[in-house]
């Protein structure tokens, strides 16, 4: 068997956003969220991705939505590269989603509390090992918490999680290593499988992965063998797209050394980084062309003035714009 790797946006909604996705997505968020407590035992999928044909993302970095049996909404994104602002963005996002739950007229008591689970796969906080974080409003000086905890961020950071198959003991590490090492595994391992179905004693089974069947269910949403040819192609335009990113941010900011250790100077050195911009720029730009056609001057211009990390960003949200207005909406976002 071979799993695809739930880390890009388009295999992460198909695992954890689809129809068939309900228990897999309760039980990933009981998991992450409530420490493996069953505290949600229901939940709507917002916007459900549709298995068979694909949909472009546009307007939003939201890999799932799903408003919970309590009311309160999480909003669940697996980023992979570290691009700029993105901690803005994170709070951005949640931000947004509480302020626009209530209809004109409804007073401030209708709101809901709102979730907003990250996984990302790069180190974002280096103050502690932990691998999974939790956010709240607390007061400054003696630390208790706001009345309402409306709002709430939880991080998953996967290089920090460096368990073995054999050493899994909670819930939580059960599915990060699904998060982590699902591409990595050949088969469904026993101990992903049902207990009960398989005949192994439930007294037997208090530390293994059989309490969690719906983890064999989201690696058998994965299993390519499952997946249609479209999703496959979907799937590999994506991952393609992906790493030509990396590789020519890698290119440019590679030439861009180079030349500075050849000035051996360290205006030697600021030239190299500006002709690792310049370049990165001109692949941008034509690649933003060939993707939404003629781009207006204005836009161009802006472009123009962009840092090599924020090209860097450009190049990666550029594959989920359809059209002029998306770039223009992200250069006013990411200025």
């Amino acid at each position: 068997m071979r799993f695809i790797s739930p880390k890009t946006d388009f295999a992460f909604k198909k695992i954890f956003g689809s129809s068939e996705s309900k228990e897999v997505l309760i039980s990933f968020l009981n998991a992450l969220i409530y420490q493996g407590e069953s505290r949600i035992n229901n939940l709507e999928i917002i916007d459900p991705y549709n298995a068979g044909y694909t949909t472009e993302l546009k307007d939003t970095y939201l890999d799932v939505k799903a408003i919970l049996n309590d009311g309160s909404t999480v909003i669940i994104e697996m980023q992979v590269l570290n691009v700029p602002a993105f901690d803005k963005r994170v709070i951005y996002n949640l931000a947004k989603t509480y302020s626009t739950q209530l209809k004109y007229g409804e007073g401030y008591s209708k709101l809901k509390p709102v979730i907003a689970l990250t996984i990302t796969d790069f180190t974002m906080f280096e103050q502690t090992d932990r691998y999974l974080t939790r956010f709240v409003f607390k007061e400054d000086q003696d630390n208790f918490i706001y009345r309402n905890q409306h709002l709430s961020m939880v991080f998953v950071e996967l290089p920090k999680f460096y368990r073995s198959l054999e050493e899994l003991e909670t819930a939580s590490e059960k599915w990060i290593y699904f998060m982590k090492e699902a591409p990595n595994l050949e088969a469904i391992p026993d101990t992903f499988l049902d207990a009960v179905a398989h005949g192994v004693n439930p007294q037997d089974r208090a530390a293994s992965l059989s309490e969690i069947p719906e983890i064999a269910q989201a690696l058998t949403i994965a299993n390519q063998a499952n997946m249609s040819r479209k999703d496959l192609e979907e799937l590999h335009k994506r991952e393609v797209f992906m790493e030509d990113r990396k590789g020519e941010i890698r290119q440019a900011l590679e030439e861009g050394k180079q030349e500075g250790r050849e000035q051996g100077r360290e205006e030697g050195k600021q030239e190299g980084r500006e002709e690792a911009r310049l370049l990165m720029q001109g692949l941008i730009s034509r690649q933003l062309e060939g993707k939404l056609g003629a781009i207006p001057s204005e836009i161009l211009e802006v472009i123009q003035q962009l840092s090599l990390d924020q090209l860097e960003a450009l190049g990666v949200a550029m594959a989920d714009f359809t059209t002029s207005v998306d770039l223009s909406n992200w250069l006013q976002d990411n200025q």
